[in-house]
């Protein structure tokens, strides 16, 4: 199981930014995806969710309605669509899956629990 998060970096106040999250060795279909973040002295925050098993999407407090998660099978990518960005968001933000894994949302957070297989992350910075 691989997943490689891309497509980060620096971006104004207010813009958008699109990560993708390249999957392999796995079947994508029965897997729940999910994004996560980590600034730098802060604790690991999950922002999203892709449901494998009925394509529900799950999303943070902090993030519902400015960012979309999406999902393409047949290219085996998940898309994370993010807009009207804030300084808040910049962090470095992950791709995840587990055998285990189930899309919920705990706390006005998208939980890791089962989330056993991570990707490199990549930054994105939100800043004028």
């Amino acid at each position: 199981v691989q997943l490689q998060a891309s497509g980060g970096g620096l971006v104004q106040p207010g813009g958008s930014l699109t990560l993708s999250c390249a999957t392999s060795g796995f079947t994508l279909d029965y897997y729940a995806i999910g994004w996560f973040r980590q600034a730098p002295g802060k604790e690991r925050e999950g922002v999203s969710c892709f449901s494998g098993s009925d394509s529900s999407t799950y999303y943070a407090d902090s993030v519902k309605g400015r960012f979309t998660v999406s999902r393409d099978i047949a290219k085996n990518m998940v898309y994370l669509q993010m807009t009207s960005l804030k300084p808040e968001d910049t962090a470095v933000y992950y791709c995840a899956t587990g055998i285990r894994a189930v899309c919920t949302v705990v706390g006005g957070w998208v939980s890791d629990f089962g989330m056993d297989y991570w990707g490199k992350g990549t930054q994105v910075t939100v800043s004028s």
